[in-house]
């Protein structure tokens, strides 16, 4: 792992959208993996800023999302569908069609899950997956668990989560109990993958990934064996990690 160490949230989301940026222009067709949540907002705000000024170019990007919550429509605000399209997809030029999220509404889940896998095999897998991790050391909504799951199945989300995620809903019950996660073997399938963190609640699941053992208990931790991973984490978020 390569660590970014950086000041706060502004400057990580300005570094990791520079990476971003980087693997655009060095391959226009690029493959990205895409994150939801907080964390990514920043990266994406600056991303939108630069194709504004015209220095990116999305045309011809595919992308394939980490999740979704089960039971929810592609046109509910709450959905992952919705804020990648409210927080991304609707203001650059990637074509709609080439962007991927899980089906929410699949009433044939393991079914849905196949053939997710399937796509993104048939893209060739990310060139870079974007990642957050949360405050139990999940990615994508692949929860501690004594194993690590291999490809897209359905999760029942845990308590931790649902309260993390609970603020972009109007009450916690609303909180859907379960979500469609893109599994650890193909996010480690992927070329790089750049793993963000902000903030001192993210600081023990930033040192666990970082500097514990390989352990399903940790899903980050299985990013220690990438070959290709980027850490990109404010001080706050690395406040338990050596300074090197």
């Amino acid at each position: 792992m390569r660590i970014v160490r950086t000041a706060d949230y502004n400057d990580m989301s300005r570094k990791a959208a520079n990476i971003v940026s980087a693997q655009v222009i060095l391959k226009p067709d690029t493959v990205l993996g895409l994150a939801t949540g907080s964390t990514p907002q920043g990266t994406y705000r600056q991303l939108i800023k630069w194709y504004e000024k015209g220095d990116l170019d999305f045309s011809s990007v595919s992308s394939f999302n980490l999740d979704e919550y089960r039971g929810l429509s592609d046109d509910n605000p709450q959905s992952y569908h919705y804020f990648m399209r409210d927080n991304f997809f609707d203001h650059i030029n990637i074509k709609l069609e080439n962007t991927h999220v899980p089906d929410g509404t699949a009433t044939d889940a393991a079914a849905m899950c196949a053939a997710y896998d399937a796509m993104v095999a048939a893209a060739g897998y990310p060139d870079l997956q974007l990642l957050g991790i949360g405050v139990n050391g999940h990615i994508g909504f692949n929860e501690p668990d004594d194993h690590f799951a291999k490809g897209t199945h359905c999760v029942d989300l845990t308590e931790s989560t649902i309260q993390a995620n609970s603020r972009l809903f109007e009450h916690e019950e609303d909180v859907p109990r379960q979500a469609f996660s893109m599994g650890i073997q193909t996010i480690m399938d992927a070329r790089m993958i750049l793993i963000l963190a902000s903030g001192a609640n993210k600081a023990q699941a930033v040192y666990d990934m970082v500097y514990g053992n390989i352990d399903p208990r940790c899903p980050a931790s299985i990013l220690q064996l990438h070959r290709n991973c980027v850490v990109a984490a404010d001080e706050a978020a690395l406040s338990k990690c050596p300074v090197a």
